[in-house]
């Protein structure tokens, strides 16, 4: 898929896109900063690496008293920036807040703002704790990630964060291995993706469906998460990181 492709099959053109979940968001989120051909500014409401060096955006980071007039500034002079505040955590930076985030994205003019909107210590599964995610109020777009790689690992810590929700969610027992349906089920449910998404595009993403198995069981996960829930018009089955980022973009059927 060509990046107008990319950009359409994640609505991601316009507005504030935000990413929650795990098994890829900053992937993501990056992918679609460099693709996307206006202004584009990355940031988060929740703590977040520090970017990498080749990210093409330069880097604002200031006090959460200054970030905002900073952000401002660096718009002025650059097309994509990437902002976030310090942390006195080593290698992480402070999130922003949601309002925060909606005055930077208005008043810096940018196009698009990819927002970091949730963590999930680097698990390919998650299902939201309470405060979470910190969405953007004026988010036009969610997008839901899970790992496709989780399917056939067993429900636990090792794999997903906060497996005892996760269990709660999708009925799996902790120690049984993930299914499919367990995958869908995470999607679709109000206590998993779909927790706290008001009004705003809902697009789950299955990504690390980088080898044919994988993409077997991210396929029937989207299948079956357009039958549990019509909150979602698509299911992205994806490989961020691979040269086609796009697998499969499974539309609801029209009846």
């Amino acid at each position: 898929m060509s990046d107008a492709d990319l950009l359409d099959a994640l609505c991601a053109h316009s507005g504030i896109v935000c990413a929650v979940g795990a098994g890829g968001k900053k992937t993501t989120l990056y992918r679609l900063l460099r693709v996307h051909p206006g202004t584009v500014a990355f940031t988060a409401t929740t703590f977040t690496p520090g970017f990498p060096p080749d990210l093409p955006a330069e880097p604002v980071l200031d006090r959460s008293d200054r970030i905002v007039a900073s952000v401002v500034a660096a718009a002025k002079r650059a097309t994509k920036i990437a902002y976030a505040c310090p942390s006195d955590k080593p290698n992480r930076y402070a999130g922003l807040s949601p309002a925060q985030v909606a005055e930077c994205h208005v008043r810096g003019g940018f196009d698009l703002t990819l927002v970091k909107a949730d963590g999930a210590r680097m698990r390919l599964l998650k299902a939201p704790g309470e405060g979470e995610p910190n969405l953007v109020p004026r988010a036009s777009t969610i997008l839901g990630l899970v790992s496709a790689r989780a399917v056939g690992l067993p429900l636990s810590s090792q794999h997903v964060h906060r497996p005892e929700r996760i269990a709660a969610v999708t009925g799996a027992t902790i120690g049984e291995p993930l299914a499919p349906l367990h995958l869908a089920r995470l999607i679709a449910s109000d206590d998993g993706l779909l927790h706290e998404t008001g009004s705003a595009r809902v697009i789950p993403v299955i990504n690390m469906a980088d080898n044919a198995g994988r993409r077997a069981a991210a396929m029937e996960a989207a299948h079956i998460a357009l039958d549990l829930s019509d909150r979602y018009d698509r299911v992205v089955v994806a490989a961020m990181t691979a040269d086609e980022a796009i697998v499969d973009v499974v539309m609801r059927r029209r009846t």
